[in-house]
């Protein structure tokens, strides 16, 4: 990839400050920020979460909450035209046609009563001027290039009926169906599986030759941004630290903060050699459960969607096995890393597993059969066992207060009282890397990341035998992932947690299991120690997944395509 910097820009951020209103009076979230972006260039921003990055999409779409957010100063242009400017009439217009968007969470960005046909045609005919066959012709093209099967049929699905991988492909598939100038993808394969996140990246790399697309990719995957970026912007709370080309910033860093992003990039083989995750403590898990009984036991276990004749079935087709014939189980201090593509059942074998959805088989989580138990029986079993949800903001009360949110477990099973809820609540959110003060706040105040690690405190509060961490570090950037894992690591090491890891990214599987079980539509493919999988995968699925992963390194994928 060759920098476009010599073109003149289409794109051009000067300047740029943005205020958020808060009960204290007005504070500043962006600080003069400035960029630009040419005829197909691909400007990768990177940062923490809260730096920043989505502050300043949101104000080149003309998308920021009026309520919160406001532009203070400077100009966006596009070409030469001020988007700040602009009247909401002609941004619509802009929108969708010349600058289009993929947003971080696809389920609260799909609209939840439409079908992803009506929502895909919707937009064609909008920009397009496409109607009737045509516009759901397109649209079926579209789905068919995200790489999701059966598109004709997916067509008359909603949002809800698909996985997150699979949403997150039709917002792109949205975001591509009319052919932008500029195209901002915020977090666009944080949901996704590695074989799917390197299908979608080749995508965008096409779309960019092919019509010269200007991509600005918002990503806290350094191995995508090394993989996509000509040029890289690094912010730290609101201001641009670092810009430069992607060998410059990947070779030499120049500032202390690039510099600590880069060395807590997880990558796949650090930990070759070795049996199980690095030590961060002292502790020895025998010593907290010397018995060494499983703490989850599963066999057997099936999980079947659709007893009768459902209208979004394959023709012939009254069920689909979505979990089949599954069988592990977790010790005290172990973690299984359960891993595959997005519709491979490891988010369902997570539900199934604490009663959260009808499942056939045995599972016993502390000694305790869970099968047929009621509501009511369950709950002592909920005390023991907790769930990370994939999606944080979709799993987090919009109207709830957050520190309301973390105590609300510790108030179910009547854990204190209420000022010893409180001191509680301020101890796991500095645990997770917040403030005390972030209690008062609501979720649509923070972002993904922080939204997550919201989510990881509310999971903590019982002082749980087993987590189910379903895709729990997706949301998270690469420094506050690493600080997060250490934490889950340590309190693995002094509570003997036991966690079902279940991610799509190899390199953190490596870095946090002890067994490792690989899924594949619905059945497991290969199980074993992390460092025989890893190191000795013998099943072309896992050998394909571990290809897949992306490398933090540019010139080793500009090595590639010179080759190719």
């Amino acid at each position: 990839m060759q920098s476009a910097s010599a073109a003149p820009p289409l794109l051009s951020v000067r300047n740029l400050s943005v205020d958020a209103r808060t009960p204290e009076g007005r504070r500043r979230v962006l600080d003069d920020i400035g960029f630009e972006l040419t005829a197909g260039e691909t400007l990768c921003i990177a940062g923490e979460s809260g730096s920043g990055k989505s502050v300043t999409s949101l104000a080149v779409m003309g998308l920021l909450p009026r309520a919160s957010l406001q532009v203070a100063s400077g100009s966006i242009l596009l070409g030469d035209r001020d988007l700040v400017k602009l009247s909401n009439k002609a941004m619509r217009s802009v929108r969708g046609g010349e600058i289009a968007m993929v947003f971080q969470e696809p389920m609260t960005s799909l609209n939840p009563v439409m079908s992803i046909g009506a929502q895909l045609t919707e937009a064609i005919r909008e920009h397009q001027g496409s109607k009737g066959n045509a516009a759901e012709t397109i649209a079926r093209q579209m789905l068919d290039a995200v790489q999701i099967t059966e598109p004709g049929r997916r067509l008359s699905q909603y949002p809800h009926e698909l996985s997150g991988g699979m949403r997150q492909r039709v917002m792109i598939a949205m975001a591509l169906s009319c052919r932008p100038k500029v195209l901002i993808a915020d977090e666009p394969t944080t949901a996704l599986d590695v074989t799917v996140q390197a299908q979608i990246l080749k995508l965008m790399r096409e779309l960019k030759q092919e019509f010269g697309t200007s991509i600005m990719l918002i990503t806290h995957d350094m191995g995508v941004v090394a993989e996509m970026a000509d040029r890289v912007v690094i912010m730290q709370t609101g201001r641009i630290v670092e810009e430069g080309d992607a060998l410059s910033i990947f070779g030499r860093p120049k500032q202390p903060y690039t510099q600590q992003l880069l060395a807590a990039v997880p990558r796949l083989g650090a930990h070759a050699g070795t049996d199980g995750p690095p030590r961060v403590t002292l502790h020895k898990v025998e010593a907290l459960r010397p018995d060494r009984t499983p703490v989850l036991n599963v066999h057997n276990l099936n999980v079947t969607y659709g007893s009768h004749r459902s209208r979004w079935l394959p023709k012939g087709k009254t069920s689909v096995p979505a979990v089949d014939d599954v069988s592990f189980d977790i010790l005290p201090g172990e973690t299984l890393g359960l891993v595959g593509e997005s519709g491979s059942g490891k988010s369902t074998t997570g539900k199934a597993v604490l009663g959260l959805i009808p499942f056939a088989g045995d599972v016993t989580i502390d000694g305790r059969a869970i099968g047929g138990l009621s509501h009511r029986d369950m709950q002592p079993v909920r005390r023991s066992a907790q769930m990370i949800f994939q999606d944080p903001y979709a799993s987090l009360d919009p109207r709830m207060a957050v520190g309301a949110a973390i105590a609300e477990p510790m108030v179910i099973h009547g854990i204190g009282n209420k000022s010893e809820r409180q001191d509680r609540v301020a101890a796991l959110l500095a645990r997770v890397g917040l403030t005390p003060d972030a209690a008062t706040r609501y979720p649509h105040e923070f972002s993904g990341g922080q939204r997550q690690r919201i989510c990881i405190a509310r999971a903590l509060a019982l002082e749980p035998t087993l987590i189910v961490a379903d895709e729990s570090v997706a949301a998270l950037d690469v420094s506050v992932r690493a600080r997060v894992l250490d934490l889950l690591l340590e309190l693995q090491e002094t509570m003997g947690l036991a966690y079902l890891f279940i991610s799509h990214d190899m390199a953190v599987v490596e870095r946090m299991s002890h067994k490792v079980a690989v899924m594949r539509y619905g059945k497991i493919v290969e199980a074993g120690p992390r460092r025989e999988v890893f190191e000795h995968p013998r099943d072309p699925y896992t050998q394909a997944l571990m290809a897949a992963v992306p490398i933090p390194d540019p010139q080793a994928h500009r090595k590639t395509a010179l080759k190719a």
